[in-house]
C-alpha cells in the first residue's frame, strides 16, 4: 500500500484543473529561476565594472581625461554612464543653446536635469524582472492552496462514494493533496528571497549613485580638476553643496 501512494501517485489520480495548478506552479519556477540567475550575473557584473570605472575617474588627472576614457571604453555600468551623459549634456547645450524646451533654463538646469533622466533609466534598468518575482512570490502559495482544495474536494468526494471514511481511507489522498501547498511553497520562498536581495543591493547601488551625481554636478559645472577638489565620497546621504540637489530616484 504504501508504495502506491506519493507524489507520482497524487499525479496519476489527479485531473485536468490539478494537472494545470502544477503545470502554472512549475512555469513560475522556471521564470524565478531564470531570473535570479540572470540578474544575480547582471548584479555582480555591474558592481564590479562599477568598482573599476569608480578606482579609473578618481584617479584620472582632470575631467578631459575621464571623458577620453569613457569615449574609447565605452559606458558599461551606471556610474560611467552617469558621467557620459553629463558630458554630453554638456556638449549639447553648449553646441545647439536652447533651441528645444527639452533645452530650457539654465547649463546648470540643464546638466541637473540630464542627471535625473540618467538615474532614472537605470534605474528602470535595475528593476526589471522585480514584478515578476514579487507576484511569484505573492501568488505562487495561494495557487498551491487552490490545488489543495481541489485535491480534497475530490478525496472527499471519493470516500463519500465508497462508503468508508476510515484513517487508511483518508490519510493517503489527503496528503497527497497537500503537495500543492507544498510545491507552492517551494515556488514562493525563493521568489521572496530574491526579490529581496535585488531590491536591497539596487537601492544601494541607486544611492551611491545618487552621491556620485552630486560630484559630477560639481565638476562639469564648475570645470574643476579632480585633484583641486576634496572628493565627495558617495554615500546614501551625499553630502549637502551648493550644487542643486539631485533627486534621488528608486530609493
Amino acid at each position: 500500500m504504501e508504495t502506491q501512494l506519493g507524489f507520482a501517485h497524487f499525479i496519476a489520480q489527479t485531473d485536468g484543473v490539478g494537472r494545470f495548478v502544477l503545470g502554472v506552479l512549475l512555469l513560475m519556477s522556471i521564470a524565478t529561476w531564470y531570473l535570479i540567475l540572470t540578474k544575480g550575473m547582471q548584479i555582480l557584473g555591474t558592481r564590479n565594472r562599477s568598482r573599476r570605472f569608480l578606482r579609473e575617474f578618481w584617479a584620472a588627472g582632470s575631467l578631459a581625461e575621464v571623458h577620453t576614457h569613457i569615449h574609447a571604453q565605452g559606458a558599461h555600468d551606471p556610474f560611467s554612464q552617469l558621467a557620459h551623459d553629463a558630458f554630453t549634456a554638456v556638449e549639447q547645450h553648449t553646441r545647439k543653446g536652447v533651441e528645444r524646451l527639452i533645452d530650457a533654463g539654465s547649463a546648470d538646469e540643464y546638466l541637473t536635469r540630464a542627471l535625473r533622466r540618467s538615474i532614472e533609466r537605470t534605474t528602470s534598468r535595475l528593476e526589471s524582472g522585480l514584478t515578476m518575482l514579487a507576484s511569484v512570490g505573492s501568488s505562487a502559495p495561494f495557487v498551491g492552496l487552490f490545488g489543495t482544495v481541489w485535491g480534497i474536494y475530490h478525496a472527499l468526494m471519493a470516500i463519500g462514494v465508497s462508503g468508508q471514511g476510515t484513517l487508511e481511507k483518508v490519510a493517503g489522498p489527503v496528503g497527497e493533496a497537500l503537495v500543492m501547498t507544498a510545491a507552492g511553497l517551494a515556488v514562493a520562498i525563493p521568489a521572496v528571497l530574491a526579490y529581496n536581495a535585488f531590491v536591497r543591493s539596487n537601492r544601494m547601488l541607486l544611492a551611491e549613485l545618487d552621491g556620485f551625481a552630486h560630484d559630477i554636478f560639481t565638476f562639469v559645472s564648475t570645470g574643476a580638476r579632480a585633484g583641486e577638489v576634496v572628493p565627495i565620497a558617495p554615500a546614501p546621504t551625499p553630502a549637502v553643496s551648493a550644487a542643486p540637489r539631485i533627486a534621488k530616484v528608486g530609493t
